[in-house]
């Protein structure tokens, strides 16, 4: 049985905590919280020791579990690493790319395993919609929230796009040749609302829209590509999928099938939809799951540090091409 501790018992941290409750093979020994209020409070509502002693924590451990400020990743990281503990990090992996680095390097160099929260990756309507995606061409994305102050420490590129980042490099299996975008802050001091378009050498084409000052929630990405129209609403957790394969006579006797007439040189087409059956799950049971069980079996993480060095270096090129980001209220 692997030992984990859990840093950070905020909205997140405290989701972890129950979340961990449920997965097999692990056992939560504590946590710590640098709030005080909120280690007594946690730890009376989980039954769980909070530890006020950060480096005991770490020393007791097999695992660390990271869900703190992004500006705190690094050094929580690499204290753990430096004890020879196993590290889950909540997205994005660090501040900078000069620590996400830091954190690469050293554990591949001791083998430890790192996985990266990137927890849309495991979100049950992408996974329905997964076999069904084949080298798309043309991706739009829409990730809206309603203001709330938590997460505004850092850039809507980091708080709310590096998810669909995520899963754009995940999907499309090609290098990037060109990124334009462009970022506003509006209440904040950093970009509450960016646009990004990412080319791919493939010729598939990704645009990205974030906001964390809309009026309505909104997580939704459209892929395009041969035959197909693939939808997924991460927010609602629906996969749809449109389908175009050639006209066949007995489509006829089918009740309202839906069909298209293309001319006399490509004949008619017929039109499916589809809503793929997914499974039931909890996406940050399962992915803390996965990563006990690529250590318990020494295998590959989902979400390797590699993984998400990579999406915050894009996302970094993506707040490169913003001009300002001075807050206009």
């Amino acid at each position: 049985m692997l030992k984990i501790g859990v840093f950070g018992a905020g909205h997140l941290g405290n989701i972890h905590l129950n979340c961990l409750k449920n997965v097999e093979n692990v056992t939560t020994i504590g946590f710590y919280d640098p709030n005080v209020e909120i280690r007594k409070e946690i730890a009376e509502k989980h039954g769980i020791p909070a530890y006020d002693d950060p480096d005991a924590l770490i020393q007791a451990c097999d695992i660390i579990d990271i869900v703190t400020p992004t500006v705190s990743h690094h050094e929580i990281a690499m204290k753990a690493l430096r004890e020879k503990k196993h590290v889950f990090i909540e997205k994005p992996i660090t501040a900078t790319l000069q620590e996400a680095k830091e954190i690469l390097d050293f554990s591949e160099k001791h083998h430890l395993k790192v996985q990266i929260g990137h927890v849309e990756r495991f979100n049950n309507a992408f996974l329905a919609a997964k076999p069904y995606i084949n080298n798309p061409m043309f991706i739009e994305c829409h990730r809206l929230s309603e203001f709330n102050l938590r997460g505004t420490d850092v850039s809507v590129v980091l708080d709310l796009m590096i998810h669909d980042i995520d899963i754009i490099l995940h999907t499309v299996k090609s290098p990037i040749k060109h990124i334009s975008a462009s970022g506003v802050a509006i209440v904040s001091d950093t970009p509450d609302i960016a646009n990004a378009r990412i080319e791919f050498e493939n010729g598939c084409t990704a645009n990205l829209t974030a906001s964390r000052i809309s009026m309505k929630s909104m997580r939704r990405m459209r892929m395009f590509q041969k035959n197909a129209y693939i939808t997924v609403d991460f927010l609602e957790k629906q996969a749809n999928i449109i389908r175009i394969r050639d006209y066949q006579p007995e489509d006829e006797k089918d009740l309202l099938p839906l069909i298209i007439d293309l001319g006399k040189e490509k004949g008619k087409k017929r039109i499916f939809i589809e809503s793929p059956p997914k499974e039931n799950i909890n996406a940050i049971e399962m992915e803390l799951s996965l990563f006990v069980q690529s250590i318990l079996d020494n295998t590959a993480c989902e979400v390797s540090v590699e993984d998400g060095y990579y999406t915050l270096d894009v996302a970094y090129q993506i707040m490169d091409k913003f001009i300002s980001t001075k807050p206009i209220v």
